[in-house]
């Protein structure tokens, strides 16, 4: 053998060690995007931005592909993940839009709803990681400020790709075969960036001096902006004190909306329509008292709407889709809103398509930072989708049977009011079903103070059906009762499996200094996942205050809120 061969040699087997790394060991590579076979999680080093992700294998193969990765810090890295989820979805939303094109003539009502639900909820899926990356890129302070929002917002993304799914859950066609590969795709890249966002240290809140989320998205979002005297620079006096007064009072709103022609519009939808776009500043629109037979849908662009009613009872929005007419449960609801910052106030939203009729929903929100006070919330099943986001409910009263509070926002119900109506035979009621679907989403159902009770119609029959709490909608369903009220309408064993096979060991639930006969946790399930809460420092999680940063908000509403965990 050529002596002068045996040098080359050696520098081969070495250049192929060094570009095909053995099986088990992560690398980093700066320029080459590398394909990791056998890999093995337990086997990352503690300092990767993958160490503890739920689908580490997309993590590695996705941020290997990024140039210079080594010298990318862990903000970096999430953002670079984010641009290739959106990336992602704007192929997902070509090829919703391409099947919707093709198939129009083939597919039913239900499976085009369930695609232009898809393509919604994609397009406020783009705008919420927008909204990430100008958090994660803020050049004069860290991306830790915006830890709260980021998690909120991430989670919020996911929740729109498991909505898109669930729309196709009476479908009779293939379609959902067509889109899920991608679309769960998506939601993995969503709980990747979940979990590496948890690594981000929340910054201490400064003592002498608040400042609102997103001061940096100031001008590209506009919803968002900064604090003067305790109140966030959009809301104006005047603004502070709408809810603080009688809704007669017409000569504070902006616009009036009135049946018998008394106002400026007879019905809500051209008001809102008429109502301008990416508001700086609360817009109000005042709805006198009547029955509105509307759909109404307050969009993106519709921020800072307030909707003034007359009050319960009095002014009342009023639809009945349903999924049994070939709705979606997301397309059902009389009310939708996704425009942040909105309110409403006194008025009753209800879908009266009936107990036959399934899920039939009256009001979905996913709008951050939305507020309800002294409304009502009527229907069967489904009646309340607190679909995804920040959410908080005052003084609100909500009718249904079969889990009708759910959904996947941060929301809290402080001093509600919530009836179980007589359900179908062979029925049983359940107050919440939330859908939370990965441990590091930060959603959940906080139920504060207020009455679990049974409504007139249940009463004379109460012998008959039995009534839960909640029940897991999704692996880890998280819902808790603070300082409750529950009267005998609660059945002893409290909960209820979504199903027989369901696992209850990653679900969260607890209940905390609750009372009146239906609080008695004697004979309550004994699910690894259920507690009775006896730590006050593990309630308070979820008060107002630390599960929706309560004071960094609701004060600008002016809605009565108690922030934190006292007896009220």
């Amino acid at each position: 053998m050529n002596s002068k061969l045996l040098p080359l040699s050696a520098l081969l087997l070495l250049t192929l060690f060094i570009l095909i790394p053995p099986p088990d060991i992560y690398l980093f590579y700066s320029e080459t995007p590398t394909k990791l076979h056998n890999y093995k999680h337990t086997q990352i080093a503690d300092s990767t931005p993958c160490q503890d992700t739920l689908y580490p294998d997309l993590c590695v193969s996705t941020v290997a592909s990024f140039p210079e990765n080594r010298r990318k810090t862990l903000p970096e890295i999430i953002s670079a993940t984010i641009n290739v989820t959106m990336a992602e979805i704007r192929e997902s939303a070509s090829n919703c839009s391409s099947l919707r094109r093709k198939l129009a003539r083939k597919l039913d009502p239900l499976d085009l709803r369930a695609l232009d639900d898809c393509l919604e909820l994609f397009s406020d899926s783009i705008t919420e990681l927008r909204k990430v990356l100008s958090d994660l890129s803020a050049s004069n302070s860290s991306a830790t400020e915006y830890y709260d929002d980021l998690l909120t917002l991430l989670s919020g993304g996911m929740t729109n790709q498991a909505t898109c799914l669930d729309g196709f859950a009476f479908s009779k066609n293939n379609t959902r075969k067509l889109i899920e590969g991608r679309v769960r795709r998506i939601s993995k890249h969503f709980s990747n960036c979940l979990a590496m966002a948890k690594k981000l240290k929340k910054r201490e809140a400064k003592k002498k001096k608040k400042t609102f989320p997103r001061t940096l998205l100031q001008h590209e979002f506009p919803e968002y902006g900064g604090i003067r005297q305790g109140f966030p620079t959009w809301l104006g006096r005047k603004d502070r004190t709408l809810l603080q007064t009688a809704a007669a009072n017409q000569t504070q709103a902006d616009l009036v909306v009135a049946q018998d022609g008394s106002g400026n519009f007879s019905t809500i939808n051209d008001a809102l329509n008429a109502a301008p776009n990416r508001s700086t500043t609360r817009f109000v629109i005042y709805i006198k008292t009547g029955a509105y037979f509307e759909y109404i849908d307050v969009g993106s662009s519709k921020t800072m709407i307030m909707l003034l009613g007359d009050g319960i009872g009095k002014t009342l929005i009023k639809g009945n889709r349903s999924v049994v007419d070939g709705w979606t449960t997301f397309r059902s609801s009389t009310v939708a809103v996704v425009g942040n910052g909105f309110i409403a106030k006194g008025i009753t939203f209800e879908n009266y398509a009936g107990p036959d009729k399934h899920q039939a929903v009256a009001l979905r929100s996913g709008a951050d930072f939305s507020a309800f006070y002294q409304c009502s919330f009527v229907a069967y099943q489904d009646t309340l989708y607190v679909h995804s986001l920040r959410q908080f409910y005052r003084e609100c009263d909500v009718y249904g049977t079969v889990d009708f509070i759910f959904g996947n926002a941060a929301v809290v119900l402080q001093n509600c009011s919530l009836y179980a109506r007589k359900p179908n035979p062979n029925q049983q009621n359940i107050f919440t079903a939330q859908g939370r679907e990965d441990p590091n989403q930060n959603t959940g159902i906080s139920i504060h103070y207020g009455k679990v009770a049974a409504s007139a119609d249940l009463l004379p029959v109460l012998s008959q059906f039995r009534s839960y709490l909640g029940r897991p909608w999704k692996l880890y369903s998280r819902t808790v009762y603070m300082f409750a009220k529950m009267e005998n309408v609660v059945d002893p064993a409290g909960w209820l499996r979504w199903d027989q096979n369901s696992s209850v060991s990653l679900l969260y639930y607890g209940e905390y200094q609750n009372r009146g006969p239906g609080s008695n946790t004697s004979a309550r399930v004994t699910w690894p996942g259920y507690r009775v809460i006896t730590n006050a420092t593990e309630a308070a999680l979820f008060a107002p205050e630390n599960f929706i940063q309560a004071s960094q908000w609701l004060p600008a509403t002016g809605i009565p809120f108690n922030p934190n965990l006292t007896v009220s």
